[in-house]
């Protein structure tokens, strides 16, 4: 399990991090913490695989403490989750190294996608001493990048492909509808079937057209 610090300090947003964490399978909570003197005691205890930081605290600073971290040479991922939206904040937190940077409000549907691209990183860097160009190539980009290099279709979006498409890989015998991946991943039905048409397209899944005694058919889809 990857083990995550969130460091918030708003109680309802701290709440809200904490139960969409607990939402996306291969992440336990560690702690959630209120600023960023509690966030030093607990690193100091036992390091996390992944800190989610805000930005704005009381009296104090995201970016501040993540120089820290980064000063002390403290091996922790660190996603930003701030209203933040200046360029020049987000250039400072990409220099010093975060994975990802999301903007409040946002969706369950983002805060996922950050941490299934993270996990996919994660396990892979664990599993190897040393990674080919074209591996490599996968993680940064994901699996929504074409085999030719080209801009991922426009409108869709790499981590909700990879998202639908991790659902194909860890059930390979299992046939989907759009329905299914949309309540199981929190998605919007319609967005889904965007992904599965373009997954199609790609030669990646088969369509089966299932007709049952009324209504109209069925659309299931399966790996191919």
């Amino acid at each position: 399990m990857i083990e995550v610090l969130i460091v918030e300090d708003d109680p309802m947003v701290r709440e809200i991090n904490s139960k969409f964490l607990k939402r996306v399978e291969g992440f336990s909570l560690y702690k959630a913490v209120s600023n960023l003197e509690e966030a030093k005691k607990f690193i100091s205890m036992r390091k996390p695989d992944l800190l989610l930081l805000d930005v704005y605290l009381p009296k104090e600073n995201g970016i501040d403490f993540l120089k820290w971290i980064r000063g002390e040479g403290i091996d922790i991922d660190i996603i930003l989750i701030t209203a933040d939206k200046s360029i020049e904040r987000i250039q400072d937190a990409f220099r010093y190294g975060v994975v990802d940077y999301i903007i409040k409000p946002f969706s369950f549907e983002r805060f996922k996608e950050s941490l299934i691209q993270f996990k996919g990183r994660f396990n892979q860097f664990k599993k190897r001493d040393v990674i080919e160009q074209k591996d490599l190539d996968k993680l940064i980009s994901g699996p929504g990048s074409t085999q030719t290099g080209e801009d991922f279709a426009k409108g869709l979006n790499k981590y909700t492909y990879r998202a639908i498409w991790d659902e194909f890989e860890k059930n390979k015998d299992e046939d989907f509808t759009a329905e299914d991946l949309a309540e199981k991943l929190g998605i919007a039905r319609v967005t889904v079937r965007r992904y599965l048409e373009y997954m199609e397209k790609e030669n990646k899944v088969d369509k089966l057209v299932e007709y049952g005694k009324v209504g109209r058919p069925q659309h299931k889809y399966h790996k191919i």
